[in-house]
């Protein structure tokens, strides 16, 4: 059953609607309790301390809404870890979260109200005590480790074209393009989102890295494109205001591989051109991915709405992205079919749901 009930939109709607007065009231507020927060932090670090702050009360308002609050107990660890690598106090954000308690618990309606207190009272408390730093090593624990290290080692460098040859030689000398996908393409993403976390890489290089993988992908569409057809198929679909695609293109790409029919649309995708599509198309599974918090709301609303075509009422969906790996009973609150932590278990999942 989705949790997406008219209150919780309410809510969503209601912190959305009134994010900027929200925030500068917070920001007001820190600098009453730290006089000398603007003269540490200068204007343009306010700036960032507001935006930072609209991205707080996105991630808290979705939690609220999906009543999940592990999803933002999730936002404030990766928060933790952020902070820490730019080598900013703790106290700074422990206040911060104060602020934000302060002034929800006088403008939101109850229950919301005593909620979100609840939610930010545990992070302010338990803040000091959460890791200062991502200690997985993904590489590490890929199979492949050393071809996955060499790869992303060759990428960080800017050297695109050596990153491509030697993933072309290991496929030539035997290495399964599906294993390239799992252990170096996969882990190697990871990765790179914990080396910008800690503040080892620049956005920069990691969208560089990113747009490369999807270039050297592409490259080995004549190995994927090979197998027998199975009669399985599948659309792929990022929710409106999801640009994170990477993860969504290896689930089609690996059905591909196992011989099925896939129609990738990438990210940011209105709902009509689904809807279309499915009614076009007709296929077994419908993907969904949404990596930002702050689109889980838009993948039930996406679903509530399929659901209300013929066609939608008949395709199965499956979703995933970083917010369903955080809360494993999520998918059942956006109202899909079923769930998967990663591309392996995205095949896994869409062959039991079609029997095939």
């Amino acid at each position: 059953m989705a949790a997406d009930s008219a209150e919780s939109r309410d809510i969503r709607s209601l912190v959305a609607s009134r994010s900027e007065e929200l925030a500068r009231r917070i920001i007001r507020r820190q600098e009453e309790l730290q006089p000398d927060l603007e003269i540490r932090y200068g204007q343009v670090g306010m700036e960032i301390c507001l935006q930072d702050i609209r991205y707080h009360l996105a991630y808290l308002a979705e939690a609220l809404s999906l009543r999940s609050p592990s999803l933002f107990e999730e936002y404030v660890k990766w928060v933790k870890k952020l902070l820490s690598s730019l080598g900013l106090p703790d106290e700074d954000m422990r206040t911060n979260l104060r602020c934000m308690r302060e002034i929800l618990a006088s403008e939101l309606p109850e229950p919301a109200a005593t909620e979100v207190c609840r939610y930010l009272e545990k992070m302010e408390h338990e803040y000091p005590f959460l890791p200062a730093e991502e200690e997985r090593d993904f590489l590490e624990e890929s199979p492949l480790r050393e071809l996955a290290r060499a790869y992303l080692e060759a990428l960080l460098g800017g050297r695109r074209h050596e990153a491509s040859r030697m993933i072309l030689e290991a496929v030539e000398g035997g290495v399964p393009v599906k294993d390239i996908y799992l252990h170096v393409f996969q882990p190697s993403q990871w990765e790179l989102g914990r080396l910008w976390q800690s503040n080892r890489i620049s956005v920069a290089q990691e969208h560089y890295c990113t747009a490369a993988t999807q270039v050297i992908m592409s490259q080995l569409y004549p190995y994927i494109f090979r197998e027998e057809r199975k009669g399985g198929s599948l659309i792929a679909a990022c929710v409106p205001g999801e640009l994170h695609e990477l993860g969504l293109r290896m689930v089609a790409d690996l059905l591909e591989m196992e011989g099925w029919d896939t129609y990738y649309l990438g990210a940011n995708t209105p709902r009509q051109s689904v809807v279309r599509d499915l009614s076009e198309r007709r296929p077994n599974i419908l993907a969904l991915s949404a990596t930002i918090t702050y689109h889980v709301g838009e993948v039930a609303e996406f679903i509530k709405a399929l659901r209300e075509t013929e066609a939608g009422r008949e395709v199965r969906v499956i979703v995933g992205g970083y917010p369903f790996n955080v809360d494993r009973d999520l998918w059942e609150k956006v109202g899909s079919d079923g769930w998967a932590p990663d591309a392996e278990k995205a095949v896994q999942v869409a062959r039991e749901l079609c029997g095939i």
